[in-house]
């Protein structure tokens, strides 16, 4: 299975970053209970799995009415992640605005690992102070720019130099719509990787079923951090598969230590844990992802389209003309009240 078929990469470590506790999240309402939690990450850690990243959705500081209310609180889930995981390091994201300073210091307090940053991919200032911060307290600190199809490969690469200034020490760009093509995610990993001299990551959702080919692209592309998760447990039409991309690396060329018969384990706790069923390319998700609107809007926009009696196609496409991004999710309603005004039938 590991059998090198290119040259080029023969040997070349990627790191698998595995946010199946928190984007999955998303596909589940942030419903997952403690014993969901300590299940999976005992497993991912067996697996050896490098990073498991945990908590809200959104990430820290997000459980709200607004993007939903976890079931658990971020203490807890950070303190029965980190006790599950003896190998594994344990990650969390957030989103400035959502979540503070404060936050992060109690992530620290529970010996968080890594903390990843996110922040529009044009935005990358909102990352200037929490990445400082975790700087001063020694904190390895990344940086990832949301929703990154919605500009050019150059400004991504300006964005990911600033963001290594502010003391990210790993930045990278998730496809938060599942909108790429591999030329697409080639040409944005190739610019970063050349303005940066730290590793690069890529996050890819599958609305378009190219989860896979993109993560393949960005690592030949010079990534060497790749996002996936259980099953694909994610936003939306979910994210990258983990067990699959894992052997699809290996056969490539790559390395990434992890057990394969562990992970295969892993991800059948997951489907059997987690979930009711395992993310799908439903036809919601491709208008999601041909509209470019964030994955995680899926769920809020089902509700609201069938609360307000109009096709959620319209009104996935209706965002994506407005060029709606991550944490606009007042923007649903608005949408969703003009096309009824309008006369838009719920034809789904």
């Amino acid at each position: 299975m590991s059998e090198a078929t290119s040259p080029d990469v023969a040997g070349k470590t990627i790191l698998i970053h595995d946010p199946s506790l928190r984007d999955g999240h998303h596909a589940v309402r942030h419903s997952l209970g403690a014993e969901q939690l300590r299940a999976y990450a005992l497993a991912a850690d067996a697996a050896g799995v490098p990073v498991v990243e945990v908590g809200h959705g959104n990430g820290l500081g997000a459980s709200s009415l607004q993007v939903g209310q976890a079931r658990l609180s971020d203490d807890e889930m950070l303190s029965i992640t980190r006790e599950a995981l003896t190998n594994s390091k344990l990650g969390v994201f957030m989103l400035p605005g959502w979540g503070t300073t404060k936050d992060i210091e109690r992530a620290i307090a529970h010996d968080v690992d890594l903390v990843r940053i996110g922040t529009h991919c044009t935005e990358s200032s909102l990352a200037e102070r929490h990445l400082g911060f975790l700087r001063e307290q020694g904190v390895e600190a990344h940086a990832v720019l949301m929703m990154s199809h919605m500009t050019s490969a150059e400004r991504l690469a300006e964005h990911c130099a600033r963001l290594v200034d502010y003391g990210a020490t790993g930045v990278g760009i998730m496809d938060s719509a599942g909108h790429y093509l591999p030329s697409d995610v080639t040409e944005r990993i190739t610019a970063m990787c050349a303005a940066v001299d730290v590793p690069v990551m890529f996050h890819g959702h599958n609305n378009l079923g190219m989860a896979v080919a993109n993560s393949i692209a960005a690592a030949d592309a010079g990534a060497s951090i790749l996002d996936a998760c259980a099953r694909g447990f994610g936003a939306g039409a979910g994210n990258t598969q983990l067990e699959v991309l894992v052997p699809v690396l290996e056969r490539v060329g790559y390395r990434t230590g992890i057990d394969l018969y562990r992970l295969l384990d892993a991800a059948d706790i997951a489907e059997r844990e987690l979930m009711p069923a395992p993310p799908t390319v439903d036809s919601i998700s491709i208008v999601s992802g041909l509209a470019g609107v964030f994955s995680g809007f899926k769920t809020r926009v089902l509700d609201i389209s069938a609360r307000e009696g109009v096709d959620p196609r319209d009104v996935f496409f209706e965002l994506g003309r407005r060029q709606a991004v991550a944490g606009q999710e007042d923007l649903i309603v608005d949408v969703a009240l003009a096309l009824r005004g309008a006369g838009s039938g719920d034809r789904s």
